[in-house]
């Protein structure tokens, strides 16, 4: 080993063993938000987060690829799983905590010590060019990753907004190879490219790919997005090579061919391009990478921009570390436990993850008219990656809250990617392309959150004219099956039942009639109130009359327990219905579905019969029929609080004038299925989503009307809180504030008593100061009254 990698080495080791361990565990009490962060909580048991260096919405994510033995399998949908310990690449773009496949994964950098005499696109098991790790030699921290290979080589990286920093320190008895896997995206690629030029000591290349669950339906399986990449390094490259498929080019500086996505949707084996570089042995390089997905200058530009030759890897962490620190330190918790507040800034940094920034430093960025087009008015960036059907609930909302500038130029880009797109609006859009995936009209209470919660930066009449033209005129895509059940491409499937029926069919051109039914019929609601904002009062009653459309499909006589939402045919007859049924619902069951009708409890609970029954039924759907808490696992007659359609239903309680279950709850929730620890987040992080839900709740509060601003109590988790916004400070003030003490006695809203289980829009709009006082005990006066309950938003007129 060389004095310099002999040095590094030391440093390397020194930082593992003085920072912070895959558990979470601290050295000392963190000074700073960021050090609360453990960005490997969600990495086990189906979190599907990723570890790696990135900044708040960072347009890079330089994270590990780990590998079980399947090459053409990535171990988690995030690249990283915290079981797996065999790495085969750090790729620079990554999604937190979705489903499918993977997705992203490009252009994984993997340092190797030893010959390249096969081709890396033939080692389907990753034997050869893969390594293991162990989680004692690896620290992950915000904007940060570091890991010693069993290879020998010691890695570590750093990102800015559109580039990053490796250093890659090898050992000194073995070759010094690093390969570029430009073929090799998480789920596949239909080109890539890659160019070495010994005299500047760069590389340069592209990525083709998408294939956002291809596997699914054909419909998805395909290309949208061109990630292109310059990376510039200091030292003089010993050796060069490439391959393409399974033959190999000693001396080689430039490759050509994707992998392709197969008939399965996966990459076949054996295909694929990339290139790699030789170094002396014991070499310490260091090397500096920007991306774009629109042109190999504008990554250029990106990187000079960023991380300049001059800039160093420390440097580079330093201000990550800053910018994080910006991020998290929105929100100031006092108290608590240590996991406690580490559980939370982790949810914090997992919700600012995504949408990731997708316009260049220029301004500059492919729409999805894959045209290359320029950030305007209002606009700073570009948004992309929004997962509608989970980001609509509360993450946006939260983002909103924080920073409103980023909130409104989500909604713009929204409406640019629709503008781009023929006028439809996607519900689950992937850097310049719409995958379809999921249900409903998510795009509408996602814009109406934003506009809610602060963001006013955008053509907020140009996007409602669309998103209403959208709402009454089907389209050719509406009316086709084609991708369903998971990818169906309208915007609004089935528009022409909803038009003509006033509900979803059970058989239509949707993943379910009965879920998609309400999924349209929360789009509608949310359209009346962006209706209001824009000022037709004429769009806000039709649309508020839409909204009430659920209710054809409540069913009284469902069984002889009580009525339930379900499936209807078109002729207006009811099929075979048991609760259980996963039937015209999207991952989840008639049961899980009932209560999602978040802008009209009121009036649901008037449809079970009252607040009494109502509330009996929510006795039974949170515990098993031996009093336990039933909160995830327990089956399809009971909450599923690992996933978007239950996270609405512990609040309900607020509305049924016993917000103390709804403490109780929610608390359950934050103390058994959240911890520091990998296995943390219950179930897909969604990007965001879920960890979002962790934050309101542990502030006390919760966003539960899409559209509107309104928040429901339930009870802070720490002492003290206090929200940085621009509109005006919140305050949250819980002196006892503990696992126990937990139940709300008394509540003081900017110095005057509140009796009410729920704060209006001004609270969340202007800010103001909370004061909770703590019992041991339930008060079941505190917010009992009917008349305190939360605002319902029933159709007009009779009902």
């Amino acid at each position: 080993m060389t004095h310099r990698a002999a040095s590094t080495f030391v440093r390397f080791a020194t930082s593992i063993l003085a920072g912070t361990l895959c558990t979470g565990a601290m050295a000392a009490t963190p000074s700073s938000p960021a050090g609360w962060v453990n960005p490997l909580v969600g990495s086990r048991n189906g979190g599907n987060t990723f570890p790696g260096a990135t900044l708040p919405f960072g347009m890079l994510q330089w994270s590990p690829e780990n590998t079980k033995g399947k090459h053409d399998r990535t171990a988690a949908p995030g690249g990283y799983q915290y079981d797996a310990t065999r790495i085969r690449g750090f790729s620079l773009t990554h999604l937190s905590g979705t489903g499918c496949a993977g997705a992203s994964g490009d252009i994984p950098f993997m340092p190797v010590t030893i010959p390249v005499t096969a081709s890396p696109a033939t080692d389907a098991t990753d034997a050869r060019y893969a390594s293991g790790f162990s989680h004692t030699g690896e620290r992950a921290v915000p904007g940060d990753y570091r890991v010693r290979l069993a290879n020998g080589v010691s890695v570590e990286l750093a990102a800015s907004l559109r580039a990053g920093i490796a250093q890659f320190a090898f050992p000194a008895d073995k070759p010094a190879n690093l390969l570029l896997r430009v073929a090799d995206s998480e789920v596949g690629s239909s080109d890539a490219s890659v160019r070495i030029d010994r005299a500047t000591r760069s590389v340069s290349g592209s990525v083709t790919s998408g294939n956002f669950c291809g596997y699914l339906s054909k419909t998805d399986r395909r290309s949208y997005y061109t990630l292109y990449f310059v990376a510039r390094f200091d030292q003089p490259f010993k050796s060069t090579g490439t391959w393409h498929d399974a033959a190999v080019h000693r001396d080689g500086t430039s490759a050509h061919g994707g992998s392709g996505y197969g008939d399965d949707g996966f990459p076949p084996a054996g295909r694929g391009s990339g290139a790699w570089v030789g170094f002396a042995p014991g070499s310490d390089v260091h090397v500096r990478v920007g991306v774009s997905y629109v042109s190999t200058a504008n990554a250029r530009a990106n990187l000079d921009a960023e991380i300049p030759s001059t800039a160093t890897l420390s440097e580079v962490r330093a201000r990550a570390r800053r910018a994080w620190n910006r991020a998290l330190g929105k929100i100031a918790v006092e108290g608590g436990t240590p996991d406690q507040r580490s559980t939370f800034y982790t949810a914090l940094y997992h919700a600012l993850l995504q949408p990731t920034t997708f316009s260049d430093g220029n301004g500059e960025y492919r729409g999805f008219d894959q045209k290359i087009h320029r950030v305007a008015a209002r606009q700073r960036v570009q948004y992309a990656n929004f997962s509608g059907w989970d980001v609509y609930r509360s993450q946006l909302q939260l983002v909103t809250w924080l920073m409103p500038a980023v909130g409104s130029d989500v909604a713009q880009s929204l409406y640019n990617q629709a503008q781009q797109n023929h006028g439809e609006w996607d519900r689950w859009t992937h850097d310049s392309g719409g995958t379809h995936v999921m249900a409903g009209d998510p795009a509408v209470p996602a814009l109406a959150g934003i506009y809610a919660f602060g963001g006013h930066g955008f053509d907020l009449r140009g996007a409602y004219a669309s998103l209403k033209h959208a709402a009454l005129v089907p389209t050719a895509h509406d009316l086709s099956n084609e991708g369903c059940n998971v990818e169906c491409v309208g915007q609004r499937p089935s528009l022409d039942q909803w038009l003509k029926l006033h509900y979803i069919a059970a058989k239509s051109n949707a993943w379910g009639g009965a879920g998609e039914t309400l999924e349209d019929a929360t789009a509608d609601f949310a359209l009346s109130q962006l209706a209001a904002a824009a000022g037709d009062r004429a769009g806000e009653r039709r649309f508020l009359t839409r909204a009430g459309y659920w209710r054809n499909l409540f069913n009284p006589d469902a069984t002889a327990h009580g009525g339930y939402i379900q499936d209807r045919n078109a002729d207006g007859t009811w099929p075979a219905f048991t609760p259980s049924t996963g039937d015209g619902f999207v991952e989840g069951s008639a049961a899980q579905y009932l209560w999602m009708v978040p802008f009209d409890v009121h009036g649901l609970f008037d449809l079970l019969g009252g607040r009494a029954k109502a509330t009996r039924r929510l006795d039974d759907f949170f515990h098993d029929a031996h009093g336990h808490w039933a909160l995830t696992k327990a089956g399809p007659l009971h909450a599923e609080l690992d996933n978007e359609p239950s996270i609405g239903t512990p609040w309900l309680y607020d509305y049924a004038g016993q917000p103390w279950k709804t403490q109780k709850a929610v608390r359950i929730v934050l103390d058994t299925l959240w911890k520091n620890a990998p296995d943390g987040i219950p179930g897909n992080d969604d990007l965001g989503e879920m960890s979002s839900w962790y934050v309101w709740a542990a502030l006390g509060m919760y966003p539960a009307i899409p559209g509107r601003a309104e928040l429901l109590i339930g009870s802070p988790l720490f002492p003290r809180a206090v929200i940085h916004r621009a509109g005006g400070d919140v305050t949250i003030e819980t002196p006892g504030a503990s696992r126990a003490n937990l139940y709300v006695q008394s509540l003081m809203l900017d110095g005057r008593p509140h009796d009410k289980p729920w704060l209006p829009d001004s609270f969340a709009q202007h800010g103001g100061s909370l004061h909770f006082v703590l019992g041991i005990r339930p008060d079941t006066h505190w917010g009992s009254d009917p008349a305190d309950t939360p605002p319902s938003f029933p159709p007009p007129g009779p009902n």
